[in-house]
C-alpha cells in the first residue's frame, strides 16, 4: 500500500509536470503570434493580456474592412444615386459603352477606392464574348481614367453588354 501511494504520486508530479511544460509552450506559441517588444520579457498573464487585446484590435479591422466592403459593394449604390441629383454630382464611377462596328470602346472613370469595378468591366466583356485587345489607365489625385478596347464576337451584345456595365454606375 506504501508502494502504491509513493508510485502514484510520482506519476500524478509527472503529470503536473507534462502539463505545466504543454501550458509554457502554448504561452510561447500564443506569444509568438503577437508583436511586441522583445527588449525584455513580460509575465504570462501581461502576455496574455496583449494576446486578447491584440485579437480585439484585428476583429476591430475585420469589422471596419466589412463595412468598407459593404458600402463600396452595395451601399455605395444607393448612396451615390441619392447624393446625385444636383448639377454638382461627384460620381464614384463614371461608364462610357461606344461601339464602332464590331469593335467597342468601354470608358470608365473611377474614384480609387472604386478600381474594382474595372476588373468587372472586363468580366462581363469576356462573359457576354467581347474579347479584350487592349487596356490602359492614367491617374489624377483621387480619380483613374480606364480605357478598354475589345472586339465583338458573333453573340455579343452591345445592349446586354451596356445593360450590365450600367449597373455599376454611380
Amino acid at each position: 500500500m506504501n508502494k502504491n501511494s509513493s508510485s502514484s504520486k510520482r506519476n500524478r508530479a509527472a503529470m503536473q509536470k507534462d502539463r505545466r511544460n504543454q501550458m509554457r509552450d502554448l504561452y510561447s506559441q500564443l506569444n509568438s503570434l503577437v508583436p511586441q517588444d522583445t527588449s525584455f520579457q513580460r509575465a504570462i498573464p501581461d502576455q496574455i493580456d496583449d494576446a486578447a487585446n491584440y485579437i480585439r484590435q484585428l476583429q476591430g479591422n475585420v469589422d471596419n474592412l466589412r463595412q468598407t466592403r459593404d458600402g463600396l459593394l452595395g451601399g455605395g449604390a444607393s448612396q451615390g444615386g441619392e447624393s446625385g441629383s444636383g448639377s454638382g454630382r461627384n460620381l464614384s464611377v463614371q461608364i462610357e459603352v461606344n461601339e464602332n462596328g464590331s469593335a467597342l470602346v468601354v470608358n470608365l472613370i473611377t474614384a480609387v477606392e472604386y478600381q474594382f469595378v474595372f476588373t468587372e468591366v472586363v468580366r462581363i466583356l469576356n462573359e457576354e464574348n467581347a474579347e479584350v485587345v487592349d487596356a490602359s489607365y492614367s491617374a489624377a489625385e483621387n480619380t483613374v481614367f480606364h480605357t478598354v478596347h475589345a472586339q465583338m464576337g458573333e453573340a455579343a451584345s452591345i445592349e446586354r453588354i451596356t445593360e450590365k456595365l450600367k449597373r455599376f454606375e454611380l
